[in-house]
């Protein structure tokens, strides 16, 4: 069994291939070539904490994996550790044994970013140039690099809370090159961000809408990955309401995501609201945006499909590259 740990995910795996797999698992999951049950909740209510456990079979790709991972959203100020840790079992699909056992703190960071680059891909407009993102947490920089990837973005307006967890993130995407822009921005304000914001990221622990809905432009694109239960919400329901929404899977999403839930429950859309699943418009079966003045909105929870492919990616890059430590169970 192959040992990947996160520096060796971070080498072997550069996005614009972890946004292939990504975008490859999704098309197997709207195709029903996915088994991807709902992930079970295991509260840890004294520290308010949550462990999830993802199995995922993908059959086109032969990618059997499953991930656990916890969210511990006050490590941060009480310990001084990450909020999301997690760790990838990686299986061989023709006779169950383990191949690989990979640290997916990076990888779920890197398969989220890459879910947001291929929504940017296949949603934002091709003339998108500004990016407003919101929070700098460990989601922030894959976030930006996938955005980055997929258009050619050539300013960057950082939305944080804590002055100085901005200031970090700032200057780690100033340092990381191409293709994130040099001209990265600390707006006062979401209204400032989102003047000249083509595409928005969300990636915050927020319960509330982030911004009001009037600041959201015509023609944006919003990849909202933040909010992963039911009562919370980064995105207004009104712009939930008047955007084009896409989903990485409807069940898991309806189940989930507190931005479809609330607005759903406040009578601002119906079950009908979301008009395509990911994987059916990189298939071709579904319309991403229709026009160049439509908002269109990506909301994900997270698919353990993603894991999968992001796993069965990373572990045949780093063998042929010699990456890793091998052992015997």
């Amino acid at each position: 069994m192959l040992i990947l740990t996160g520096d060796d995910v971070r080498r072997a795996l550069p996005m614009a291939a972890a946004m292939d797999a990504v975008e490859r698992a999704f098309a197997q999951l709207a195709a029903g070539q996915a088994e991807v049950p709902l992930r079970p909740h295991v509260g840890v209510p004294e520290a308010d904490g949550l462990l999830l456990v993802m199995p995922a079979y993908l059959s086109e790709s032969g990618a059997l994996a499953v991930k656990a991972l916890t969210i511990f959203p006050h490590n941060s100020e009480c310990h001084g550790l990450p909020a999301i840790a997690a760790l990838v079992t990686l299986f061989d699909a023709t006779n169950g044994v383990p191949l690989a056992l990979l640290d997916a703190s990076y990888l779920t960071a890197l398969r989220t970013g890459a879910a947001s680059g291929v929504a940017t891909r296949l949603l934002a407009r091709q003339d998108a140039r500004t990016l407003a993102l919101f929070g700098a947490g460990a989601q922030a920089l894959p976030q930006a690099w996938a955005v980055c990837v997929a258009r050619q973005i050539a300013r960057i307006w950082l939305v944080n809370r804590t002055g100085a967890h901005a200031e970090r993130l700032a200057a780690e995407l100033r340092a990381f090159g191409e293709p994130i822009p040099a001209d990265v921005r600390i707006a006062a304000s979401a209204h400032e961000a989102l003047a000249e914001a083509d595409v928005i990221c969300t990636a915050t622990a927020s319960s509330v809408p982030l911004f009001a809905d009037g600041d959201v432009r015509p023609g944006a694109h919003l990849n909202a990955i933040g909010a992963y239960r039911p009562a919370m919400r980064e995105i207004p329901g009104e712009t939930v309401a008047r955007a084009r929404v896409v989903v990485d899977a409807r069940a898991a999403a309806w189940a989930e995501a507190g931005e479809l839930v609330l607005a759903r429950d406040e009578g601002l859309i119906g079950a009908d609201h979301v008009a395509a699943e990911l994987g059916e418009i990189a298939l071709g079966r579904a319309t991403g945006r229709t026009d160049p003045d439509q908002i269109t909105l990506f909301k994900s929870v997270g698919n353990a499909a993603q894991d999968a492919a992001a796993a069965q990616a990373a572990y045949a890059r780093a063998r042929a590259l010699g990456i890793g430590t091998a052992m015997e169970l």
